[in-house]
Parts: structure tokens; C-alpha cells; sequence
């Protein structure tokens, strides 16, 4: 059977006026401001006058270690909310923004696929409500500042050897990566080594994505600190008087957006953060507003659980409040046989032995979200090429453990296809038998944080480094920070530091090659293995294939 793409299957959707969306989630149209007919944020008036109100569930959706056979979050997640609103219950989707750099390059959009998608899918993956732009914007009025402090008499002191702070733009381009910046003379600054990062890199997005409010935002933005004095002591935005300016180029991206799924239910895409050198979620404030608005809250998380789950329950659950009520845990048949062991081009034919093999990673990622106390659900998300016999070998597999496993056709059917998944969801979530906690303490040591996290998340015997990096780990601490939550930027392709390691092996070391400070954000980044904050693009990019039909329309987006 053939399937219309993704972009036709959006381009064919019903959709309904913003203010009807937001006429379900009881949101008077003056709380709404537009951006044309199918998407709005809401004002900041709305979100204050929320918040005596109850909270609903919140439900994280995350997966196995991802592979190149993909596994389907955020479509699951689209299908999930649809399947819940399908059976009657008061739900929502609380998702990332993609970036463009993805869009032009190999990844594709972030908008979900099939008869499970949030739209409009072409404005949500080109531009959207601008934020994007703003967040990339005030990035670089710090960088601009920072020049120029050092530019008129450098009275901080700035070591320009030791800025930490570069530039970025929301765009695949390696050339980028390293620069050479302040060159041609006196008048154009001071030469020096800079670089550029993906716009989803910077720590302003990160910032944007956890501060609780207009206020909280202002006092991160203060914090981040942007280099190192001469004598070696760090220097805040705050220093440069650039916290203000930077909040006001922020001040209406924060305001969450509100768009709808294929099948007219409301959701928020607001922010989205890497999911490497940052916690891989959306926004904070979209998140607290939707539990004010709906009875059923879905989100995700980037990655695999063991580090985007681990990520949203230590750094985003820890720093907001936030306490989640079920997971639900996507996998799929292929993904399961490539851990397995079958090659990409094989995986077309039924190999129940290797899915038992790859279910290795799928639970090993159960016992870890086991760990936070969060009661977990597994959906397999339901390709036309799987059989009777593999489904059953995972849901075997996963009764063995006493969880729950469903099986879901959102992605062909839409909610129909994930009224089973939802039904369970909704159950679990209302048992109220979840008993969230997060992995570790704040006074714990951030060596000691990082270890636990490596030992009891990836199955690690230890955690190495030279003296150097010892000695960033100490200093951090001397400095103040010891009590951040840590943040692992590692392959997320296995619980290991080698992304050829699959399944769930163990016994591993994980050596540590840098630590990077997020005083804004609040959390250290440790670094195991090459972390690319800047992408290249592929050899045939995505963009080759988009442009404009004889209509006038987008096409080949996906």
C-alpha cells in the first residue's frame, strides 16, 4: 500500500481556527496573540491568572537508544494525546520547536509523521513564531557586547584567550565551527579565536527552556558567565549590563505557542534545547500552563531515556517542581533487531530472535525509569512490515517484568490507532502510583554525581579522567557550583561512549573529556566523547528538495 507524505497528509488536514483550539482549553480569544489563523501565543496575563488552579497528570514519553531504523517519540506522542481526546478525556501535547538546521540537513522536522502529526507542519518547521530568532538574536547581543567591553578599555578584565561564549546561528554550516574573529585593524576589535554553535546549542536556549517566569529568566541570563579573568576568576553577563536588553529581545518568544494535531487538539511547541550539551526539552513555563489547562499532559523528551528521561527528571523536574504521573517508553520492532544485531537493510524480514536479543535495551531502560519511582508503559510503535510473532515476543518480554507493553498504529490511524495505548496511560496516570524521585542529591560531589549517574543510568564499572579535568570538576566547586545537577553529553545511540555498542552492555568505562559550566541554566555539562554543537551537512541536504510547487506552495519538506 502506498502512503501519502507527511507534508500531503498536512496539507490535507481539516484544520480549525486558533481561537477554537483555544476555546477548548477555555481560553478567551483576547488571552490569544496570532500569527495568522492556526497558531497563537497565549499572553502573560492568561498564564498568571492560572495559577491556583490544579494540575493535571503529566506524562513523559520517551525511548530506547535511538538507531538508524528509528523509533518514533514525538509521533507517538502526537498519537497518544489524539488516542486519549479519542476516548474521551481532556488532554494536551507539550512539544520542542524544531530547528531549521535539521530541516535543510539529514534529520528532517520534529513535527511528527504519519496520521500523527501537529500542524501547520510547513510554518512550524520554517519559522514558526520567530523564537528561534530571538533566542539566536540575544545570544549574539551578548557576543556583540563582550567585543565590545574588551574593544573600550576592557575595565573587567576579560581574558580574551578565556571566553567561553561564542556565537550562533540556526543553521547546519561547519565553517563555522572555528573562526577568527576582531581581524583588519584597530577599528574592528580584538583578534581572537571564537566559533559559531547551532542556535539549539546555546545556553540562552537552555535558560529560556527551564526559568519559571519573566523575572526568573532576567536572573539567569545574569548569571551565565561568558569567560574568565586574567587572574582566572568567571565574568557574568550580568557584569556587562546585558542582562536587561537581552530580556527585553525575549520578552515576547516566551509567551508558549499554541497549534493543534491533525485531529484538532490543542498543543504548546515552545523552545527546544540539544539534547546533548543541554536537557533536550520544551519549556517549563508551556509545561506548568498545560497542567493548569488539560487533565492529560504528554511530553517528550530527546534521545534515549538514559539521557533525555534521565535529563527531564534530574535537571528539568528538579529545577521546576515538576512531578511526572507515567512514562511511556517507545520502541519498535526494528529498532529492536538492529540492537539485535541485524543489519539496516535486513531488517524487513520477521527475526524474532534478535528482537528478544535487542530487548536487552529495552529493559535496561525499563530498570532505569524503575529508579525515579515513575510507573512505566511500553509502546511499540506499529510498523506495516511487523508480525504477530515479534509483537508477542515484546510483549512476553515485558510481562516478565510486570509492565504493561501496547501496541500502536497511530502513525497509519491516527488516535484510532492508539486508544489501547491511551486507555492504559490514563489508568496508570490516575492510580496515582507514581512515587517520583530524582537519581541523586544536590550536596552529593559533582565527581560523585557524574559517577552515580554512569554506574547506576549506563552501566558503568567507573568513570575516568586526567588531572585536568579533575581539576575543572574542583574548581567548579570552588567557584560555587557544586550543587548543579549534572548533564551528560554523550552518544546517544548507546548506554556506553562507543555508539557501535549496542543492546545493554555494561562493565564499560566512561572517560571524561571536558566539563563545561551553565551557570545560567544551572547544571554542569560533562563531557565523554566528540560533542557536535555545530552540525554539518550532509552530502545531498534535505533543502535540495524543497522549494515552491506551481501554487506557490512548499513542497518536499518532508
Amino acid at each position: 500500500m502506498t502512503y501519502p507524505s507527511d507534508l500531503e497528509i498536512a496539507n490535507a488536514a481539516n484544520k480549525k481556527s486558533i481561537d477554537e483550539i483555544a476555546n477548548s482549553l477555555d481560553i478567551n480569544s483576547e488571552n490569544l496573540i496570532r500569527f495568522g489563523d492556526d497558531k497563537a501565543k497565549l499572553s502573560s496575563n492568561l498564564i498568571n491568572s492560572l495559577s491556583k488552579k490544579d494540575d493535571g497528570k503529566l506524562i513523559l514519553v520517551t525511548a530506547i537508544s535511538p538507531t538508524p531504523a528509528g523509533e518514533g517519540k514525538t509521533t507517538t506522542s502526537v498519537g497518544l494525546v489524539d488516542g486519549l481526546c479519542k476516548i474521551g478525556k481532556k488532554a494536551m501535547i507539550c512539544l520542542r520547536e524544531p530547528s531549521l538546521g535539521p530541516c535543510f540537513g539529514m534529520k528532517g522536522g520534529a513535527a511528527g509523521g504519519g496520521y500523527a502529526q501537529v500542524i501547520p507542519m510547513t510554518d512550524i518547521n520554517l519559522h514558526f513564531t520567530g523564537d528561534f530568532h530571538a533566542i539566536g538574536a540575544a545570544h549574539n547581543l551578548l557576543s556583540a557586547l563582550i567585543d565590545n567591553h574588551i574593544h573600550w578599555e576592557n575595565k573587567l578584565n576579560i581574558d580574551p584567550r578565556r571566553i567561553t561564549w561564542k556565537r550562533v546561528v540556526d543553521m547546519n554550516d561547519r565553517s563555522l565551527r572555528d573562526i577568527t574573529c576582531g581581524l583588519g585593524g584597530t577599528g574592528n576589535g580584538i583578534p581572537r579565536q571564537s566559533g559559531y554553535d547551532i542556535t539549539v546549542a546555546s545556553e540562552i536556549m537552555a535558560i529560556f527552556c527551564l526559568a519559571s517566569d519573566i523575572d526568573d529568566l532576567q536572573k539567569r541570563i545574569g548569571n551565565i558567565v561568558i569567560g574568565y579573568t586574567r587572574s582566572n576568576e568567571p565574568v557574568r553577563a550580568k557584569e556587562l549590563n546585558a542582562d536587561g536588553a537581552i530580556t527585553a529581545l525575549l520578552k515576547d518568544a516566551f509567551q508558549p505557542n499554541l497549534v493543534q494535531t491533525l485531529e484538532n487538539n490543542p498543543a504548546f511547541m515552545h523552545g527546544g534545547p540539544f539534547a546533548n550539551i543541554a536537557h533536550g526539552c520544551n519549556s517549563v513555563v508551556s509545561t506548568k500552563t498545560a497542567l493548569k489547562l488539560a487533565d492529560y499532559v504528554v511530553t517528550e523528551a530527546g534521545f534515549g531515556a538514559d539521557l533525555g528521561a534521565e535529563k527531564f527528571f534530574d535537571i528539568k523536574c528538579r529545577k521546576s517542581g515538576l512531578k511526572p504521573d507515567a512514562v511511556v517508553l517507545v520502541a519498535t520492532t526494528k529498532a529492536l533487531k538492529m540492537h539485535g544485531g541485524v543489519k539496516k537493510d535486513e531488517l524487513g524480514s520477521e527475526d524474532v530472535d534478535a528482537v528478544l536479543k535487542g530487548c536487552e535495551n529495552l529493559g535496561k531502560h525499563i530498570e532505569n525509569i524503575g529508579k525515579f519511582g515513575v510507573p512505566v508503559v511500553v509502546a511499540i510503535n506499529d510498523y506495516v512490515s511487523d508480525t504477530q510473532n515479534e509483537h508477542e515476543q515484546i510483549i512476553n518480554f515485558c510481562k516478565n517484568l510486570g509492565v504493561q507493553c501496547k501496541i500502536s498504529s497511530h502513525w497509519e490511524k491516527g488516535g484510532e490507532g492508539a486508544t489501547d495505548l491511551a486507555e492504559e496511560v490514563a489508568r496508570i496516570a490516575d492510580s496515582n502510583s507514581s512515587d517520583f524521585k530524582t537519581l541523586y542529591e544536590n550536596e552529593m560531589s559533582l565527581w560523585d554525581k557524574t559517577e552515580y549517574i554512569a554506574k547506576n543510568v549506563y552501566g558503568a564499572s567507573e568513570i575516568i579522567a586526567d588531572k585536568k579535568v579533575r581539576n575543572q570538576f574542583k574548581k567548579l566547586e570552588d567557584d560555587g557550583f557544586g550543587s548543579y545537577p549534572i548533564c551528560m553529553a554523550k552518544t546517544q545511540y548507546s548506554f556506553s561512549t562507543d555508539p557501535l555498542l549496542m543492546g545493554a552492555p555494561s562493565g564499560h568505562d566512561v572517560p571524561i573529556k571536558e566539563v563545561r559550566l551553565s551557570a545560567g541554566a544551572e547544571f554542569i555539562v560533562v563531557v565523554c566523547g566528540e560533542i557536535m554543537t555545530m552540525p554539518g551537512l550532509p552530502r545531498v541536504p534535505a533543502a535540495e528538495a524543497i522549494g515552491l510547487d506551481e501554487h506557490k506552495e512548499i513542497k518536499g519538506l518532508f
